[in-house]
């Protein structure tokens, strides 16, 4: 008996030591279920480690859910040629397909660093589910903004393109925060999503580029990722100060961020 539980055990710890396969298939999948309310079936490992490899696949996510997004806001622009419409139904689409989940993060940022003065208790204010004021104007700023810069896109005819280098840029730029600073928290998602290698980073960094050389062009594309660098700067710089490390609702403010800023720069360059 005694032999076989050592062998039970011994397989036991072997498998739980295993590698990961590598799968870039399953890499994005599992970013897809991560990120979005998609349903992805088959995808139920979500090990810190298979997290972080899989963040290069990001801005594939953010393409393919600016994509879906955009369908019913396509139609509705073919029906009313009005880019205020499509602005809004882009981004309801977009927020139904996200579960709002860097909104969520945006919110829970602003209510944590503007109402605690430890920071203990500025984590404690980002965990709770409640909304507070500075989230609530938070949110009214990110979405006001948003939806006056894919109006102004629309103006010169390249609302399409802006809504799709967002959510492309934005995405690449989530796990740049997650290597460069240390989970704030000892659980969470900041924690859960574990730190993923610089290749990794400079993997969706680089898909990303290339993405948005091909939508935009080599001078609009260098004016975006000037301002995702800005972006993630602030965000980063902001966390490190305030709370010390990142949170998972620091990632979604980062996210959001960087959509505004990309989007500044964009029009800034039309």
């Amino acid at each position: 008996m005694q032999s076989a539980d050592s062998s039970g055990q011994s397989t036991h710890d072997t498998a739980e030591n295993a590698p990961i396969p590598a799968s870039p298939i399953s890499d994005f999948w599992r970013a897809l279920a991560l990120l979005s309310r998609v349903p992805v079936r088959g995808i139920d490992d979500f090990r810190a480690e298979l997290i972080a490899r899989s963040v290069w696949s990001w801005p594939l996510v953010g393409l393919l859910l600016a994509g879906f997004a955009m369908l019913p806001a396509m139609l509705v622009y073919y029906l009313t040629a009005s880019t205020l419409i499509f602005a809004i139904v882009a981004l309801a689409g977009m927020v139904l397909l996200t579960g709002s989940m860097h909104e969520d993060g945006m919110a829970d940022c602003a209510d944590g660093f503007g109402g605690g003065f430890e920071c203990a208790r500025k984590l404690e204010i980002m965990r709770d589910s409640h909304i507070g004021t500075y989230g609530v104007v938070a949110l009214i700023l990110c979405f006001g903004l948003r939806f006056i810069l894919l109006s102004a896109a629309g103006d010169a005819g390249q609302a399409a393109i802006l809504f799709l280098v967002m959510a492309i840029v934005s995405r690449a730029a989530v796990p740049v925060v997650m290597h460069i600073l240390p989970p704030a928290r000892a659980d969470g998602l900041g924690k859960g999503a574990g730190t993923p290698s610089l290749m990794m980073v400079g993997l969706g960094v680089g898909l990303a580029v290339i993405l948005a050389l091909v939508l935009s062009g080599v001078l609009v594309t260098l004016a975006i990722l000037l301002g995702g660098i800005l972006a993630v700067t602030l965000v980063a710089g902001v966390a490190k100060w305030q709370i010390g490390g990142q949170t998972g609702d620091v990632l979604g403010a980062t996210q959001i961020m960087t959509e505004l800023f990309v989007g500044i720069a964009f029009i800034a360059i039309l």
